[in-house]
């Protein structure tokens, strides 16, 4: 049973069970009182009975919305935790005005960086394909591409495109970049030569997307964007489902108008069990794991703890405006 004399933390969507291992809770355990959930819940009566005990909600990025309707019955609640620096599956205005504090943790780039190249190292040499072979009694059923001499094209320029662009110079690959506010010479800093969007997907044998979603942002990748791309050419988003119109992918994988396409990312999180995107052929498809790592899962639980007993104390740390 809950204890009355201690403020109720809740940790959501701990899918691995490992929240509890990746941070030292027992330096708030004398006044906080800690319930991890494992599960997701959406929106929902069931969501709202579940959260209305809790002082403190710690979010796992953007496993578990906010949104207004949600915060507005949930009469306990004093502050929210979520992990990286930003999320926009919150609504800050209504936290803002009742007065909530919204924190937020550090974050590492490298985990999203290394499972891109991942993607894309899989896609090239036809990786899923071969290692099931493998298993059936096969033996070499694929030939692979090259990245040497290939050209790379990076939608968003910024800390994770500039290091997805300094990894492709190593393998001797051209990289070429668009966002909306690119210059030249922003994009020669990055490593990259500035294209127009269609140049883009024209050109690229690899194109991976690294922007960031907002409301302007939304859809931004399109199906004539899509069509512009080779019929060699492959399509990769680790960053945001939303930046993508859904269907247009699915329509280009299924008519066999690109190579194939990796997604880490999609509109719904987690995806229903009948999701065209589970079973299409073509698609490489990873359940956002891009920034699940031992070491990134240690920095965002520390920061929590640390933002939760800051706040305790009275000097709230990594205030998210």
């Amino acid at each position: 049973m809950p204890s009355p004399a201690k403020l109720q933390v809740a940790v959501l969507d701990d899918y691995q069970n490992v929240a509890l291992d990746y941070a030292d809770w027992r330096t708030i355990e004398d006044r906080c009182q800690v319930t991890v959930f494992r599960d997701t819940v959406a929106y929902s009566e069931e969501l709202v009975e579940r959260l209305r005990p809790f002082d403190v909600l710690c979010l796992m990025r953007e496993r578990t919305p906010l949104p207004r309707a949600l915060i507005d019955r949930l009469p306990a609640l004093k502050l929210v935790v979520t992990t990286a620096g930003h999320n926009h599956a919150i609504d800050g205005a209504a936290l803002r005005e009742r007065g909530i504090p919204l924190c937020g943790t550090t974050a590492a780039t490298n985990p999203t960086v290394e499972l891109t190249w991942t993607l894309i190292l899989a896609l090239a040499r036809n990786l899923v394909d071969e290692s099931l072979n493998m298993r059936e009694g096969r033996w070499q059923t694929t030939v692979g591409t090259d990245l040497r001499g290939a050209t790379l094209g990076i939608a968003g320029l910024g800390k994770l495109g500039s290091e997805i662009a300094r990894v492709a110079s190593a393998f001797g690959m051209r990289v070429i970049a668009w966002s909306r506010n690119l210059t030249d010479e922003r994009a020669a800093a990055g490593g990259a030569q500035r294209v127009s969007k269609a140049e883009l997907f024209e050109q690229s044998d690899f194109l991976t997307v690294h922007l960031k979603l907002s409301p302007e942002s939304v859809g931004i990748i399109g199906a004539e964007d899509l069509g512009r791309m080779k019929p060699s050419a492959y399509f990769i988003n680790t960053s945001r489902g939303p930046l993508v119109d859904q269907d247009a992918l699915v329509n280009v994988l299924r008519q066999g108008r690109i190579a194939g396409a990796a997604a880490d990312v999609y509109d719904i999180e987690p995806p229903p069990g009948d999701h065209v995107l589970r079973t299409l052929d073509r698609l490489l498809a990873t359940p956002h794991l891009g920034y699940v790592t031992k070491d990134n899962y240690k920095r965002f639980y520390r920061d929590t703890v640390e933002d939760i007993r800051a706040w305790l104390d009275g000097t709230p740390v990594r205030l998210i405006e």
